[in-house]
């Protein structure tokens, strides 16, 4: 099949995606859909019987509506039991679900632990359903212990409390685990060898020095429970993170490995296809089936079938078949952020770069020139969606994967032999070693390039800037590609030329507001400020020339940032209210620059970040209810938590009092549930404050007479863009409203600041206008 027989396939896949974006979204009218497209299918093909020289296209016309049906069917067959099933695990409901693990265990940046699972009973109270539904479960941090024995293939007993699913989502239900997980029985039959052999590649690699160690398992199999929030961020600076997910280049090494050994035995063709489709299956089963790895492995397996058949189709022919196969039989793929890149990443590589290359190579060497085609096609179809995730560009994305390119295969193929050696640790520890240099070398690219200043250019968020960014992608493209006898090529080109100029000076200028400029970003007469980021706390204090920070959030780049645009390189008091990642995570960035820290009930973790911020010259203090501290002309007072609360978590948060020196009164509640909420409105003298930092993001687990009492006119509530949480919550948003609190919030308004001035509350926002209240 050549190139444009192949590209006759993609309108089938194109259908598919339409299709089940509208039936996961509308799952009511799904049946009724596919009805309509089957009718449609069927004329299309009785008036191709009936008529003597059907037209060209009208055999793919037919395919396309009974693929689309066919996706539309699936939705509307299973959708009276995931209805079923949500009636029982209405939100809100204390519920028990016993269910079979189907993905790998994901760490939130607050400590807490997700996986998704298939559950066979929902039960609350009398209620009860049995049927198989996708659940996503969520433990605490304070619970993880629980899931030693937790894999893929597992059947684990979970208590706890559903949370609203979005819309279109494949889960029926997300499940916020109350208790422990219980482990009915673990994994059985093949899957409990490969959950060994997983385990076993994590804990060699651990031994090794990090950030290289931390790769190892997510170059091999996508596995990233070890990479913190730090190296996280450095890689999405870089636009690296697409290596620690399984991919298509990973299939491609496993089929090819199987392949050339039996091919090595004098294997027939169908024998050596067969034995990269088994190959295949059991490394999808090691690395579990997310889904990139599924488009991966059934673009993979459809290309062995054409290879064993004798007719090796195109590779966009490949991908287009295997995206309609995937979305027919889960349809919910469709609006799965990893599969929506997975496949523009696969399709832009081999539609864009042989002719990118091409270009290129007139004015470099063929092998350079590809080198640079390769990523310059992934980030110029893959940006715009990207954008939609997190409002930044990767400006040095294409030579980070240039540097970092070569490294990965060699970590994936040694990675994942030392996965498969794991019966003899001494082969198995000696092939991580040799995975570790090329993992520390990816590392090391990833936190040179996030160190560097302005190399992530801000741009505008949602919609509007995944439609700018691919106007800018779709110029470049046309000014590079562009056929030198094309009709109005002369126009095209300029106005190609004019976008991309503009755009260069936009960016520019960005870059200047982000570095040197950033302090004129924001108002000077700031006092209070709450950074944006993400799902984690961070706010700073000022009076007079004295500062304070009340916690880090998860990643250092982000707090720096944030200090950046502030002016900030000295702390004279730094809170940290409790050692959650989401509110410690990000304590490297001011190492060496704290005078003073408060801090709650340390645990492991938080004993070695006060020891080191020790040794950087800050001394350390527990802070208890009732300690104070001058800060300028202020005073921070801690009002949580009490001498006899003495265990690490969220209820031990530090809780603490700033007022004074012109500043609003302000209290910021740390991670505190209702029930300290309530002892410490108990314990202590009300005051009315002008700001209330919310407790927990947002959670729903508040004390509504602690906020009576408050009565502030400004609620700050530091939260991430899509969080898995659900927070703010709408009972919270609700109580705040209904005392006539105004809100601000870091996943809508962006970095927020506050002052008082002329006697009035004075509120900016990154994403809107300052004004008073």
């Amino acid at each position: 099949m050549n190139a444009r027989r192949g590209a006759r396939v993609v309108p089938v896949a194109a259908t598919a995606w339409a299709a089940a974006a509208f039936a996961v979204l509308a799952p009511p009218w799904a049946g009724w859909a596919a009805v309509a497209l089957c009718a449609g299918a069927a004329t299309v093909i009785s008036g191709m019987l009936v008529t003597t020289r059907p037209r060209a296209g009208w055999g793919v016309v037919a395919v396309c509506l009974a693929v689309g049906g066919a996706v539309c069917a699936h939705v509307g067959v299973v959708e009276p039991s995931r209805a079923e099933a949500r009636s029982v695990a209405e939100p809100g409901r204390a519920v028990v679900v016993e269910a079979v693990v189907t993905g790998r265990l994901d760490p939130s940046s607050s400590g807490d632990v997700w996986f998704d699972a298939t559950a066979h009973t929902i039960r609350a109270g009398a209620e009860a359903v049995s049927s198989a539904v996708v659940v996503r479960v969520g433990v605490r941090a304070a619970d993880a212990a629980s899931l030693a024995g937790v894999d893929l293939g597992a059947r684990v007993r979970v208590p706890g409390v559903p949370l609203p699913p979005e819309a279109g989502e494949r889960e029926v239900a997300v499940i916020r685990a109350s208790a422990p997980v219980e482990v009915v029985y673990p994994p059985a039959g093949i899957l409990a060898p490969l959950a060994q052999l997983r385990r076993g590649l994590a804990d060699a690699a651990a031994r090794l020095p990090p950030p290289g160690a931390a790769l190892i398992p997510g170059l091999a199999l996508g596995d990233t429970a070890a990479v913190d929030a730090t190296l996280e961020e450095s890689m999405r600076s870089a636009a690296l993170t697409h290596l620690t997910a399984v991919s298509g280049a990973n299939c491609a090494i496993v089929v090819g490995l199987a392949f050339g050994i039996a091919a090595l035995c004098g294997a027939r063709r169908g024998v050596r296809a067969a034995a990269g489709l088994g190959a295949l299956a059991l490394f999808v089963l090691l690395v579990t089936p997310e889904p990139s790895v599924v488009r991966a492995g059934a673009m993979a397996s459809i290309a062995m079938l054409a290879m064993a058949l004798g007719r090796a189709g195109s590779g966009l022919a490949v991908l287009s078949v295997a995206v309609a196969v995937l979305l027919m039989l889960d349809p919910w793929l469709a609006l799965t952020w990893g599969f929506a890149l997975s496949a523009t990443a696969t399709a832009s590589l081999l539609v864009l770069a042989g002719p990118l290359a091409a270009v290129l190579g007139r004015w470099m060497p063929r092998m350079l020139a590809l080198a640079i085609a390769v990523p310059l096609a992934a980030q110029l179809a893959c940006g715009p969606l990207l954008i939609v995730l997190d409002p930044h560009v990767a400006l040095l994305g294409v030579p980070a994967n240039m540097l970092a390119g070569p490294a990965a295969p060699l970590a994936t193929v040694t990675g994942l032999l030392a996965c498969l050696a794991a019966p003899l640790p001494v082969v198995r520890d000696g092939l991580v070693a040799i995975a570790w240099v090329p993992a520390a070398w990816i590392a090391g690219i990833a936190e040179t390039v996030a160190a560097l200043p302005a190399q992530r250019l801000p741009w505008l968020e949602g919609v509007p800037g995944a439609v700018a960014l691919g106007i800018v992608c779709a110029a470049l493209i046309a000014a590079l590609l562009m056929p030198a006898g094309m009709r109005g090529r002369r126009m095209l080109r300029g106005a190609s030329i004019a976008v991309l100029t503009a755009t260069a000076g936009w960016g520019a200028a960005q870059a200047a507001l982000v570095s040197v400029a950033a302090p004129w970003t924001v108002p000077a007469a700031w006092q209070i400020a709450m950074c944006d980021v993400g799902q984690g706390d961070a706010v700073l204090v000022r009076s007079e020339s004295s500062v304070a920070l009340i916690d880090t959030g998860p990643a250092p780049d982000l707090l720096q940032q944030c200090l950046d645009r502030f002016g900030i390189d000295r702390l004279d008091l730094l809170v940290l209210t409790h050692f959650d990642a989401d509110h410690a995570g990000g304590v490297e960035a001011v190492m060496g620059r704290v005078a003073r820290v408060w801090h709650g009930p340390p645990d492991t973790d938080g004993a070695r970040a006060l020891a080191r911020l020790e040794a950087a010259g800050a001394e350390h203090h527990q802070a208890l209810a009732g300690d104070a501290v001058p800060l300028g002309a202020a005073t921070v007072r801690a009002l949580w938590p009490a001498a006899s609360v003495r265990e690490a978590g969220n209820d031990a948060s530090i809780a603490i009092d700033v007022r004074g020196g012109g500043l609003p009164a302000t209290v910021l509640l740390g991670d505190l549930s209702a029930e300290p909420q309530a002892r410490m409105r108990a314990s202590a003298s009300s005051q009315d404050y002008a700001v209330v930092k919310v407790a927990h993001h947002g959670s729903a687990d508040q004390d509504p007479a602690l906020y009576d009492a408050i009565d502030a006119e400004l609620a700050l509530i530091p939260v991430g863009r899509d969080n898995d949480y659900g927070h703010p919550r709408a009972s919270l948003l609700t109580l705040l409203r209904t005392g006539g609190t105004r809100v601000a919030r870091t996943d809508v308004d962006g970095t927020v600041a506050v002052w008082r001035q002329d006697d009035a509350l004075r509120l900016w926002r990154e994403r809107g206008v300052a004004h008073g209240h």
